[in-house]
């Protein structure tokens, strides 16, 4: 399932980053940490933010330089690099061959994007069905899912469809050995294939 969302981004080129670290003898504080600065520009506009120990902990996480073209989610925090901006094309005489290099961004800073996730129809089974809820995907403790919940998940997603806010795209089942499997298999099998979520179905065997 391919689901749409509308979310808020932050998107343009790294001009400067500027970080300090502070400790207890040269500020009144607890803890030591980090706080920074830093400048994004589009082609039209160009603003100073200031930066917490996380954001920093995540540019430096995503190795984020000046030059780099950006986009930061401002619900979730998350950065991602875009890639390199053409202005600082000639920086260095060699550069990285997998280096992508893109065009300043237009317009405003902030602005709303379009986010497609893609997940699978188990997966929003496995979350709506425990109180773990997503982290239950990593436990692998996905026990026994109700059918009610798979009927309220797919009207659900019958209703995202009709808003234009998810798509389906069909999955492929490889079975193979099929001859080892029993009538009631087929049975079951058969059932499936008649959900319009159904995936398709490629069968293989070596019997004559």
């Amino acid at each position: 399932v391919r689901v749409k969302e509308e979310s808020e981004v932050i998107e343009g080129e790294v001009v400067e980053i500027e970080i300090q670290r502070y400790d207890n003898k040269n500020i009144k504080m607890n803890k030591t940490g980090k706080m920074g600065k830093m400048i994004l520009k589009t082609t039209e506009m160009e603003t100073l933010y200031d930066l917490g120990s996380k954001m920093i902990d995540a540019l430096q996480k995503e190795n984020i330089t000046a030059g780099d073209v950006i986009c930061i989610d401002k619900s979730t925090g998350k950065i991602t690099k875009i890639g390199r901006s053409f202005g600082r094309s000639k920086d260095f005489d060699a550069m990285d061959p997998n280096v992508n290099f893109v065009q300043c961004p237009e317009g405003e800073l902030q602005k709303r994007k379009e986010v497609i996730h893609t997940v699978t129809l188990h997966d929003i089974d496995v979350i709506n069905s425990r109180t773990q809820g997503f982290l239950a995907l990593f436990s692998g403790d996905t026990g026994e899912i109700k059918n009610e919940i798979r009927e309220h998940i797919d009207m659900k997603i019958k209703e995202w469809q009709e808003d234009e806010k998810a798509e389906i795209v069909p999955g492929v089942l490889f079975i193979d050995e099929v001859h080892m499997l029993d009538i009631e298999c087929f049975s079951f099998l058969n059932r499936a294939l008649e959900s319009e979520q159904s995936p398709i179905i490629i069968m293989a065997t070596n019997r004559g």
